[in-house]
Parts: C-alpha cells; sequence; structure tokens
C-alpha cells in the first residue's frame, strides 16, 4: 500500500497520491454488509485531506445518522530515504513547503508549511500509530487527536513525528501521553496500522483523501480528492438509492465551538453557508451569550472557545 509518491498532491484533482481520472466511480465489493459504511481513508499530514476538514464536518454533522463512518490511516510518507519525484519537482523535504502554501492558500485552510525548512517530517507514521493505539479504545476521542495534530503541523508548524509533540496532544486529551506514544511504538502500533494499509489496498485506495461509501447490497461509490458537499451528498444518494435525504440542522455555532475548541472562518463559512465579509457579524451574534476569542494566523480568521 505505502509508496513515497503518495506525498505528491494536486490542487486540480484534490488528491495526496496517485490521481484517478473520475471524481466518483461505481464499484462493487463482494463481502456481505449490513449498512451503509462510509471509510474516509487520510493521513495526519495530508494537505488535501486537512483542505476537506470544513466539508467533511458538514457532511458528517448532517448526514452522518445515515452511515457508520471509519476513519482508516493510508501511509502517506513512510520515509525519504530513496524518494524522488523529478517530475513534480520534489527531491527533499524542503521542496514541499512552497506546495502545502498554495494548498492552504487555494482552500484557505491556513497551512504555514516552513516546518519542511526547518524540522521537516521524516516519516507520517508515528502519529498514524498513535492514532491507531487511542482508536482501539475510543474512536471519537482518535478522531479528537487527529484533528489537534493536523491543527500542530499544518497551522502551528510543529513536528507531529517527534515523540514530545506527540505527548503534548494526547496529554491535552486528558490521556497519559508517555504511555500511549509508548505503546504506539510497541509492535501492536504497527500491526494495528498495517491492517489500514490492507483494508485501505483491498478497498482499491491509492491517493488521499478517498471516501468510500458501501451499502448492504454490497455495491457503493469511491470519491477521490477533496470535493464539494454536492459530490458526498450526491454519492449518498446512489448508494442509498435515493432521490433526497434528510439531512438533520446543522448544530448552534456555540455548541459546534464548545465540542471542537478551535474553528477556522471558512470552516465556518461552509458549515452556515455564510460569505467571508459576514462571518465577523454572524459570529458575533451567534457567540453573543459565551466566552471566545477570535485571533488571525496566515491571513485566515479562527476562533477559539474559551
Amino acid at each position: 500500500m505505502t509508496n513515497n509518491n503518495n506525498l505528491i498532491c494536486d490542487l486540480e484533482t484534490g488528491v495526496c497520491g496517485v490521481s484517478e481520472d473520475d471524481e466518483m466511480q461505481v464499484i462493487d465489493f463482494s463481502q456481505k454488509r449490513r449498512s451503509i459504511d462510509v471509510y474516509y481513508v487520510t493521513d495526519p499530514i495530508c494537505s488535501h485531506c486537512w483542505a476537506l476538514e470544513p466539508v467533511l464536518r458538514r457532511f458528517v454533522e448532517q448526514y452522518g445518522h445515515y452511515v457508520n463512518f471509519h476513519t482508516i490511516m493510508g501511509g502517506l510518507l513512510e520515509k525519504w530515504a530513496g524518494f524522488a519525484d523529478v517530475s513534480n519537482g520534489i527531491s527533499s523535504p524542503s521542496d514541499i513547503a512552497g506546495h502545502w502554501r498554495e494548498v492552504g492558500e487555494h482552500s484557505r485552510m491556513p497551512i504555514d508549511g516552513t516546518l519542511w525548512l526547518e524540522n521537516p517530517i521524516q516519516s507520517s507514521y508515528p502519529p498514524s500509530r498513535v492514532f491507531k493505539v487511542i482508536q482501539k479504545h475510543n474512536g471519537e476521542i482518535a478522531n479528537v487527536f487527529l484533528r489537534r495534530a493536523r491543527e500542530a503541523v499544518f497551522v502551528f508548524n510543529q513536528n507531529i513525528a517527534e515523540d514530545s509533540v506527540l505527548i503534548g496532544i494526547v496529554n491535552n486529551l486528558g490521556l497519559d501521553g508517555e504511555k500511549i506514544v509508548k505503546e504506539a511504538e510497541l509492535p501492536i502500533g504497527q500491526q494495528l496500522l498495517t491492517e489500514d494499509f490492507a483494508l485501505a489496498s483491498q478497498l482499491g485506495v491509492r491517493g488521499f483523501p478517498t471516501i468510500i461509501m458501501l451499502n448492504e447490497e454490497n455495491k457503493g461509490v469511491k470519491i477521490v480528492g477533496s470535493r464539494t458537499l454536492d459530490s458526498y451528498t450526491s454519492g449518498l444518494k446512489q448508494v442509498l438509492n435515493l432521490d433526497e435525504l434528510q439531512p438533520k440542522q446543522q448544530p448552534a455555532l456555540f455548541s459546534l465551538l464548545e465540542k471542537e475548541k478551535l474553528l477556522f472562518s471558512k470552516e465556518i463559512e461552509v458549515m452556515y453557508d455564510i460569505e467571508q465579509k459576514d462571518i465577523n457579524r454572524f459570529v458575533e451574534s451567534e457567540l453573543s451569550a459565551i466566552v471566545y476569542d477570535t485571533k488571525q494566523i496566515l491571513g485566515e480568521a479562527y476562533f477559539i472557545n474559551k
């Protein structure tokens, strides 16, 4: 499953890894399934996965009641040794910095990227193993860890392959960071990760993000790259064989911020169909009863629950 060329990401397709011709493909698996399963194949350092966060959150909030959602690690970067992609201008970690910044500017999910110049990530496997160890005990907390790890690496320029950074993130979740990071370094950590790689390979995944939707008749769709909400809802309609879906109401902003702790302007705009120019007025009206901070980074506003 692992291929160091997976690190290459394309702005047009919204894919980190090998692009495929069609945005959405009908697929058919023989294994019997009892309900709708959604497999989100991703990686902690996948820039297009970070760009997808606003749309994916809204999809899960409004349509999650239709599906069983599974987050799968795909293995974006095992190591740099022997890696080179001259055709894409990538021959060393420093070549990633400008690309990451470009993805951030294009998606408006801020990405610093200078990490690749100052303290480059050598592998995405360490945070992936920590995710798997946490997921083994609590899938919900594992997803929070993944979000915090992405905030750390993309926005706040921290090397999430380093034990000290991982320990800090896990500690802030109320868990024993040192214990979990040590467990992730044991054979069980790699075993859990290898199981995800095998599942991703079985599902035919070659790039990230990829979302696979399978119904009880063993049929479904594969949606590759960072896409619009309409792409995912259309895929879900197709898998469910429904003309219309019944979305849940978006959560109130105060409750969403209380749960997420930190939201970027783009995430609020996508969740509530707000224009960027109206974001401050909307946030002030929705959060008038709670205490929050507004900050700026890389030209983008973000909001923190205090």
